[in-house]
């Protein structure tokens, strides 16, 4: 594998969460946990991103994003990585022909909060998403049952594995995915920039 990227081996299942994560915060950190308990996978890679294509405004500098979720999530089953800096994508589907291209053999797990799934239909070639890779969503606050009743859940209402069949989730071909309820965090990057908590060097 190529310097800077992280090690996976054929038959690994590795979770994705992709974000700005501007800043990172515990309510991150708590759902990488559970997915890697619920899930059924092996590793989380979190992807800190150059920037949120819906988002208009920017982000942090992304060595300041990567050097605060370094500290903030110290497990030794989880990544924190600029694999879209150095592949050079910005979608999620193009990240996912990357990783797939650069790992032959690796299952991956697209993860998202609840809040994600609601507006998936937004994303740039959702559908491909869906029937590539397996997605385990967890229920973010308020967002429960929207997620639910949102395009994506309904579109592929067939393939949602229910209860203890979610950890199955990264063993299944998709398209296959799984809502988790959560005992959840209130709090959200949003908040702690508004809140000025968030100062990242300039």
């Amino acid at each position: 594998m190529r310097s800077g990227f992280p090690y996976a081996r054929a038959g690994q299942v590795i979770g994705l969460l992709g974000g700005s994560f501007d800043p990172p915060h515990e309510g991150h950190a708590h759902i990488t946990r559970e997915a890697l308990k619920r899930f059924g996978l092996d590793r989380v890679w979190w992807l800190v991103s150059p920037g949120n294509p819906l988002k208009a405004r920017g982000p942090a500098p992304v060595e300041d994003r990567m050097r605060a979720a370094r500290a903030l999530i110290r497990h030794p089953r989880v990544d924190v990585t600029d694999i879209e800096v150095r592949t050079g994508t910005r979608y999620t589907a193009e990240t996912l022909e990357a990783l797939l291209r650069l790992y032959p053999g690796v299952r991956f797990v697209w993860l998202m909060g609840a809040d994600n799934l609601a507006q998936f239909h937004h994303w740039e070639r959702w559908r491909w998403i869906m029937e590539t890779v397996p997605v385990g969503v967890l229920a973010r606050p308020g967002e429960r049952i929207s997620a639910r009743m949102s395009v994506a859940a309904r579109v592929f209402g067939a393939s949602r594995l229910k209860g203890q069949r979610a950890r199955l989730l990264g063993q299944t071909e998709a398209p296959a995915w799984a809502f988790q309820n959560l005992p959840m965090m209130e709090v959200s990057s949003s908040a702690i920039r508004a809140a000025g908590d968030w100062v990242p060097s300039v």
